[in-house]
């Protein structure tokens, strides 16, 4: 099958190991946003909320087996652009792709305001400088090399990590002292998987680093649910933690329910250190989504779907540096928006959208493309048709209903963009493909 690749396009340099993408990946997963929906999340499934964890979980697998299925058959930068349009065309490829980088860009601008929050715990620094500062250094570690952002993505992962080993450690001796069911129902707990579902979106940007991965069919899909698997295990326990350290009750009504679970054991020393760990937190989420949107960028551009310039790759660091420009750019004007809710809602959208694609993209590859080699297959199937993808659709479309209008409006908002943006380098990208 033609790649549609423009020709002598470049190549990114594999050099990641199975171990690198996991940590990558656990990096990715796990967030800032624990350290606060853990409490929003017991207020509606009461002391079951590692219960809530556990489906939620149970919820990002489907989706997480498909990305490794398809992974497996297309190790690309181009990710979800590379899948969706093996299945379709190229137009579809290009707006999935599309919405993807934007939601990616948008959640580093979201993610860098959270930064800069914390920052004001320590220092008295304008928000919206703290957020473009935060975005100009891990922009430059980016261009600098995909060894630097994975080490620097490694150290900051065995940060956030250790945060919650620390509540782990604190309040499992304690286990027994608070009821782990009181206050549960089975509406608050399917209530409460919703909310923290949130918590495990990330998983499918460890698909972006296959092009610099060493044995990407394999390695991407074990990665991926090794990632998930041990994300899934540490919230689970943090969860059991935290209500048998303060009980559900003072966790549902905490703004900072690990803060003041860790303050039970440590005192006020726990705040200083839940605020330091959020700090490693939000600059790794942001520099893992800055990374996975360069990638993206950057394999789009290869094949002429966005301007052949964003593929240029520095000689000595062999990085997409100039994808990594643009996407700074982009980031740092959300950023200075300052909107955390408004920005963070369009990026579930656009995230959910690509879920929905990624899952009828396989189903349609089985048909298409059944001779094709799968390192990895996703279990389950009525004959060529895949049940677990399937599963995976319902969940998106049953999480996007607890979304926003808004978040509706802007995220069909930016397709449309996309659309017209594909409409207007029609010629440019016919000359770039040798088509005239």
């Amino acid at each position: 099958m033609n790649d549609g690749r423009a020709p002598n396009a470049p190549q990114l340099q594999r050099t990641l190991s199975l171990w690198q993408i996991t940590i990558t990946g656990i990096g990715i997963v796990i967030g800032a946003g624990i350290y606060v929906l853990v409490g929003e999340a017991a207020r509606e499934a009461g002391a079951m909320v590692w219960l809530a964890f556990v489906l939620a979980a149970l919820l990002a697998v489907f989706t997480g087996l498909t990305y490794a299925e398809l992974a497996s058959m297309f190790p690309s930068a181009g990710a979800e652009y590379e899948y969706v349009r093996r299945a379709f065309n190229e137009f579809t490829g290009f707006l999935v792709g599309w919405m993807m980088i934007a939601a990616n860009l948008i959640a580093a601008g979201a993610v860098a305001i959270g930064f800069a929050h914390y920052v004001r715990y320590f220092f008295d620094v304008p928000i919206r400088f703290g957020a473009v500062g935060l975005l100009v250094v891990l922009s430059l570690i980016v261009a600098a090399g995909i060894q630097r952002s994975i080490w620097l993505s490694v150290a900051l992962a065995t940060l956030q990590v250790g945060g919650l080993l620390i509540v782990i450690t604190s309040g499992l001796p304690n286990a027994g002292d608070h009821s782990l069911t009181e206050g549960a129902s089975l509406s608050g707990v399917l209530g409460a998987s919703a909310l923290v579902f949130f918590a495990f979106i990330g998983f499918d940007e460890i698909a972006t680093l296959a092009e610099e991965t060493h044995d990407p069919s394999r390695t991407i899909p074990r990665a991926l649910l090794l990632s998930l698997g041990i994300s899934t295990a540490l919230y689970v326990l943090v969860a059991i933690a935290a209500v048998s350290l303060i009980g559900v009750e003072r966790l549902a009504a905490s703004e900072t329910p690990l803060a003041t679970a860790i303050a039970e054991r440590w005192g006020d020393r726990g705040a200083d250190l839940v605020a330091f760990i959020a700090l490693a937190s939000t600059a790794n989420t942001s520099l893992l989504v800055l990374t996975t949107a360069s990638r993206l960028v950057f394999g789009m551009a290869r094949n002429a779907a966005l301007p052949p310039i964003l593929a240029t790759v520095g000689a000595r660091a062999h990085s997409p540096y100039v994808a990594a420009a643009a996407g700074f750019a982009v980031a740092a004007g959300f950023a200075l928006m300052g909107d955390i809710g408004l920005v963070a809602s369009v990026t579930d959208f656009g995230v959910y959208v690509i879920f929905v694609s990624v899952n009828v993209t396989l189903i349609v590859l089985r048909y298409k493309l059944p001779a094709l080699e799968r390192p990895f297959r996703v279990p389950f199937a009525v004959g060529r048709l895949p049940l677990l993808p399937l599963a995976g659709i319902a969940t998106v479309l049953l999480m996007m209903a607890f979304l926003e209008p808004v978040a509706w409006l802007l995220g069909i908002g930016a397709a449309v963009a996309g659309a017209i943006a594909w409409r207007l380098s029609a010629g440019a990208r016919r000359r770039a493909l040798g088509g005239g």
